[in-house]
């Protein structure tokens, strides 16, 4: 096995991979305007991403995380995530989710190999939600999010913090990790091409949370070898932790270690790329595994040194729901 790095010596050793860049919440940040998506050709398939993870794997890959749009409404998620779990290098499957079928499905995730969750909540509010998602369904996401922790998968809280819209509820949400071994970490919002007018409206300054943890008693802790963007607090008495992950703010590129692939098999060297690479001629036969493999370690070397948001750079995607995760 040999290790994968950009041009800037970074390794690459973990892919966040969507399987389905379908939803059913119709999430405010988005999709601006509740625009569709689009259906031009189906999503990889097991034998697909069988080969991409392999060849990631054989890179030095040991992480996926598997994420949408909702990977959920996969059908064939479960023997997805089981796919992956079998091929040898990785060490860790992940996946991020709205939450609402999570209850019902987080026994067999378990047993397919999945040991980590990121569940979106913008609120905790039944009202407040539905107005950022879309969808009635607060109470189905707490349920999953409490069935999954219950049964031993690592759970944690993705909240996007919106100005007017969820930030008022901070104090509310940080009573969740005191309470539940969970971490609950706070995103900053980021700019697309479509959300510009939405992220002026809505954008939270991150300094603001950070003198709020501080003066709640909470400490950060020492950054841990593959932690990756969040700055990770904790305070005396607390089941679990508090994540912070401003982009915006803190320029974090330095401890990328990920790349994305879509779930059409755009390669994504950014979150905010401008250009993606398809894969997808490399995934149609096992025979094609070294090809790949030189294909992808081609491509890592062009992974641009940050993303240039404080330039006003927001990459090529209409929406968060195209990036894959």
């Amino acid at each position: 096995m040999t290790s994968l790095a950009d041009g800037f010596g970074r390794t690459l050793d973990y892919l966040r991979l969507s399987v389905d860049d379908s939803c059913d919440f119709h999430c405010l940040y988005c999709l601006p305007g509740r625009e569709a998506r689009s259906r031009r050709e189906p999503p990889l398939s097991i034998a697909e991403i069988r080969r991409l993870v392999t060849a990631f794997a054989g890179l030095g890959a040991w992480k996926v995380r598997l994420s949408g749009g909702e990977p959920t409404l996969r059908r064939d998620l479960l023997d997805i995530a089981a796919a992956i779990r079998e091929i040898p290098g990785i060490g860790q499957v992940c996946l991020s989710t709205n939450g609402h079928r999570l209850a019902e499905l987080a026994e067999g995730l378990r047993r397919a190999g999945v040991t980590s969750v990121n569940v979106s909540l913008d609120s905790l509010d039944a009202g407040r939600f539905a107005a950022i998602t879309g969808a009635r369904r607060l109470d189905a996401v707490l349920l999953g999010a409490a069935r999954g922790s219950a049964i031993g998968l690592d759970i944690k809280i993705n909240t996007l913090l919106l100005k007017d819209l969820n930030d008022a509820e901070i104090r509310r949400f940080l009573d969740l990790p005191m309470k539940n071994p969970w971490s609950v970490r706070f995103i900053e919002l980021m700019p697309t091409a479509r959300n510009e007018a939405f992220f002026r409206r809505c954008h939270v300054p991150i300094a603001g949370l950070l003198r709020m943890l501080a003066g709640a008693g909470w400490k950060e802790t020492p950054r841990q070898p593959g932690q990756g963007p969040a700055r990770v607090f904790s305070r005396p008495g607390c089941r679990g932790t508090v994540g912070v992950i401003s982009p915006g703010t803190d320029g974090f590129c330095q401890y990328c270690n990920r790349l994305r692939v879509t779930s059409r098999g755009l390669l994504k060297l950014c979150l905010f790329s401008e250009q993606d690479h398809s894969l997808r001629p490399f995934l149609q036969d096992d025979g094609q595994l070294a090809a790949l493999a030189r294909r992808i370690r081609e491509l890592a070397e062009k992974k641009p040194h940050s993303h240039r948001l404080a330039e006003g750079h927001v990459g090529g995607a209409r929406h968060f729901a195209a990036m894959g995760g």
